[in-house]
């Protein structure tokens, strides 16, 4: 009685809604009566056998078939052309590119193409036999409706909610082990009855499964997703203009390691290139955004951080450093972070990437691989 208690002296909407998940349906099966709540419920097992169905074949093929895609693909050597391209050729670059590189980006779009394909075969073959079987319930069905077909339509319908109702709590389950930290989580682990399905129906069935891989997996994501940001950068600046390169290589001509011309682009951009305030004006005011090329860059002398970064990127390729354009969030000296971009180089005699922000030489200090960087600049997720 005490639980019973409990469960009620937690509500709040988490709870309200389960539970008006399971009474509206309930109230549905009541109103279908006996055999439209069973045929009812029969489509709903049926859609949930096909889907678990679907899941598992997608999920085995593409195991199968994601590293043979990989190897298809890295056979036909796409590179991206060094030439201005397009549009539509910049996206496809972008997607194929991507999808050879990227493990979880094929993965997922390969499943996802698997599991339509697999989920329409599956309804192929069943829907004949589904049809079969509701016109059997059809031709039973009860001329004027009893109590008992109310009754047993309401119990019909209350296990359809109930199924619902678990759904959403395993949705919530799987918030809560991502966002363990956030207020909605204390307000959705405040529910009785959110406790009560995630504690007895989700927890025995996944064990530890979703707690401890999928905040694991997401991050992955994360990093991944950040990855194909700077594809895209990639496949934008993969044009460098005769003048741009004639000008790295003028800069860097007193460097004799990797790291020393990466140091000379540095402070040449930072120094070079004047913070273009109008154009964040512009933004902030009108929401007008302004794109510009590392040409343009170049030309004007002007640009906010993402335009330092890729005009830097390009200048570093031109002279043979392997460089990205990083996106994330930078200390803005007031006690937060606001929108940002830098770069990351890598120095192969040392056989690692170093962070340096030519936005900030004018601003003084040293952003140059200093050691405290990360306390400054954050990632983009």
């Amino acid at each position: 009685m005490a639980d019973a208690a409990h469960y009620w002296t937690t509500l709040n909407l988490i709870s309200i809604a389960i539970l008006l998940i399971v009474a509206g349906s309930a109230l549905q099966g009541i109103r279908r009566g006996a055999s439209g709540s069973a045929r009812h419920l029969l489509l709903m097992l049926v859609d949930g056998i096909v889907a678990i169905l679907s899941i598992f074949i997608a999920w085995q093929g593409v195991q199968l078939l994601s590293p043979r895609i990989q190897s298809w693909l890295k056979l036909q050597n796409v590179q991206i052309p060094s030439e201005e391209i397009g549009m539509w050729e910049q996206i496809y670059y972008t997607l194929v590119t991507s999808i050879r590189d990227f493990p979880l980006l094929r993965f997922g779009l390969l499943f996802l193409i698997g599991y339509l394909l697999v989920k329409l075969v599956l309804y192929k073959l069943v829907d004949p036999l589904t049809e079969k079987m509701l016109t059997r319930t059809q031709e039973r069905k009860e001329g004027a409706k009893s109590i008992v077909s109310f009754l047993v339509g309401g119990l019909l319908g209350s296990i359809a909610g109930m199924t619902r109702a678990l759904m959403l709590v395993a949705i919530l389950f799987i918030y809560v082990s991502l966002f363990p930290s956030t207020p909605v989580t204390g307000y959705i682990q405040a529910s009785g009855w959110y406790q009560k399905g995630a504690q007895e129906v989700i927890m025995p069935f996944t064990g530890d499964f979703i707690a401890d891989k999928v905040p694991v997996f997401t991050r992955a994501v994360e990093q991944e997703f950040g990855q194909i940001l700077q594809r895209k950068y990639e496949i934008l600046d993969a044009s460098i203009s005769p003048d741009i390169a004639e000008a790295a290589v003028q800069v860097t001509a007193k460097g004799n390691t990797q790291e020393e011309k990466a140091k000379l682009l540095y402070e040449w951009v930072g120094t070079r290139v004047q913070y273009d305030w109008d154009k964040v004006k512009l933004y902030e005011e009108q929401r007008i955004w302004k794109e510009q090329t590392p040409a343009d860059t170049f030309e004007t002398r002007e640009g906010v951080c993402i335009d330092y970064s890729r005009l830097y990127a390009v200048m570093a390729r031109a002279v043979g450093l392997e460089v990205k354009v990083v996106t994330g969030l930078g200390y803005d000296g007031q006690g937060g972070y606001g929108p940002h971009a830098w770069n990351e180089v890598y120095l192969e005699d040392k056989q690692e990437w170093v962070s340096l922000d030519s936005t900030w030489v004018s601003s003084g200090g040293e952003w140059f691989n200093p050691p405290d960087f990360d306390q400054t600049h954050i990632k983009e997720a």
